[in-house]
């Protein structure tokens, strides 16, 4: 198998079994990084995003511990890791390592350490935003309510404070919407917008928003013709897990959406490493997991490959398994009752190999090494093997702050995300509506009180010279307090069908 058609992963000498590589015609069937902590998950992550950079196929990652940066350089020809890595290489029957660094675009959420990423809150929709913000079932109700009518009068919702202010609307015009859309209470509303305020202080404010991110920007190639490898700087992204796992999912289903249909293609246009996948499952509703296993099952027909990366397979469900054609599972360890069930379960998942238990080798397995299975020329799991794990060529570890500067400075991408476009949507619209509505009840205020004036002034020019009996209301003081009357109730009227009722029907 040549190098263009396929990604060397690893091997072995004695004891091992033949030379593992990735079809790249078959990497579109998905794929599963596991294995405990410590064992190698990210370094064979590394592997696989290398050989696929180097095949011209773009790369996108998520780094959660801040250790993939070394990527962009070359790694070190020197020391004790390069005397073991050439060791490796020699068992493993690889001619050169080729210390070699990739194209590395690095990118943060936060735009504190790579390129902004953002996403409008229409894009992420109310499914997503309701995981995100962990609403009740009514609550999402009101949530998908605050869309829908956004989309009937014309208010794109962009940022944050389009949402919240679609929010107070919604609570302004409640007795009406309910009539139409169903229940819209006060108490939904007012626990979304504390949600929102939350979301709002983990920086929510800085995703959520423009300019979005453009999917042709996730497909970019280098001048070499090789994959650019896009990393999503996301150790402080994990401090709020949800949102993490909602990105990139979002990501996944802009991909989904917006990619046309290539069949089967000799190499995949896009490769998704999801690290951390367990965080995507762990307490999601059904309806997501549904969305996540459709993406999954009819993504590889847009040519986009997507490996799951996390601790057990049993963190990510049946369903979504099963589609995993290429596997890599590093050690497990087995310390509880259910421990040894998973292990046993992941064992049950592989061909059998006469010559070693899969269950024992899982959990002798040392670190570097794994257990594997990948898809043949027809797309059959292979049988499994014990592997070793080719050496990177790239620096294993984070990059140095001044290093990292310099690329972002160099990426082709500089300046077009850096800046944050305010655009004319819900927020500044409904604002203009209020406005307007203010000034109509203001006038009309105004005409019912120049035309009670004229009344009050006709009815003093007949008012009777004598003055009336004690304690007697003359008709004048009769009128008077009727205007005054009439006046607050009519002004009042005004003033809220202005305000309140404007808003709903002006545009």
């Amino acid at each position: 198998m040549t190098a263009a058609e396929s990604i060397f992963l690893g091997g072995g000498g004695d004891g091992y079994g033949v030379p593992q590589e990735v079809l790249l015609r078959m990497a579109n069937r998905h794929g599963l990084v596991a294995g405990a902590t410590g064992t190698g998950k990210t370094v064979t992550m590394q592997v696989l995003a290398e050989g696929f950079s180097a095949a011209g196929v773009p790369v996108f990652l998520s780094d959660v511990k801040g250790d993939l940066g070394g990527m962009a350089l070359p790694g070190r020809g020197e020391g004790k890791l390069h005397e073991a890595f050439v060791k490796r290489a020699a068992t493993i029957g690889l001619d050169e390592i080729g210390y070699r660094g990739c194209p590395v675009t690095f990118w943060d959420l936060f735009g504190t350490e790579g390129h902004p990423v953002r996403t409008t809150v229409a894009e992420m929709g109310p499914l997503m935003l309701a995981r995100v913000l962990e609403l009740t079932e009514a609550q999402e109700g009101v949530l998908n309510i605050a869309f829908r009518i956004a989309d009937e009068e014309g208010l794109p919702l962009l940022d944050l404070k389009d949402l919240q202010s679609m929010l107070v609307f919604l609570g302004e015009n409640a007795r009406e919407l309910t009539l139409r859309y169903g229940n819209v209470s006060a108490a939904s509303i007012g626990a979304i917008q504390r949600r929102l305020l939350v979301l709002e202080g983990q920086g929510a404010a800085h995703f959520l928003g423009e300019p979005a991110l453009e999917i042709a920007d996730l497909m970019a190639v280098d001048a070499d013709g090789r994959g650019r490898v896009k990393i999503l700087q996301a150790a402080k992204l994990m401090q709020t897990p949800r949102l993490y796992a909602t990105f990139l999912l979002w990501l996944l289903s802009q991909l989904f959406e917006e990619l046309p249909e290539v069949g089967n293609p000799e190499k995949p246009k896009l490769v998704f490493f999801f690290d951390e996948a367990h965080l995507l499952f762990s307490g999601a509703p059904r309806a997501l997991v549904e969305k996540v296993e459709r993406v999954a099952r009819l993504i590889r027909s847009k040519g986009v490959g997507v490996w799951f990366v996390t601790q057990n397979p049993d963190d990510v469900p049946d369903a979504i398994l099963a589609q995993l054609g290429n596997r890599v599972q590093h050690a497990l360890r087995a310390f509880t009752a259910r421990d040894q069930q998973a292990l046993r379960r992941a064992a049950q998942t592989y061909r059998a190999n006469p010559r070693f238990d899969v269950e024992t080798a899982i959990r002798e397995v040392g670190t570097g090494e794994a257990v594997t299975s990948l898809l043949d020329g027809k797309g059959v799991p292979g049988v499994v093997e014990r592997t070793l794990i080719r050496p990177p060529a790239s620096l294993i570890g984070p990059v140095e702050p001044g290093v990292r500067a310099q690329l972002i400075a160099a990426s082709p991408f500089v300046g077009k995300y850096d800046t944050v476009i305010d655009s004319d949507s819900a927020h500044e619209r409904l604002a203009r509506r209020a406005e307007e509505a203010a000034k109509s009840a203001e006038a009309a205020l105004a005409q019912a009180e120049t035309e009670k004036a004229r009344e009050f002034a006709h009815a003093r020019r007949y008012e009777p010279a004598t003055a009336p009996a004690r304690g007697r209301e003359t008709p004048v003081e009769a009128f008077a307090k009727s205007f005054a009357r009439q006046l607050g109730s009519r002004s009042g009227q005004a003033v809220m069908r202005g305000v309140l009722g404007g808003l709903f029907r002006g545009r």
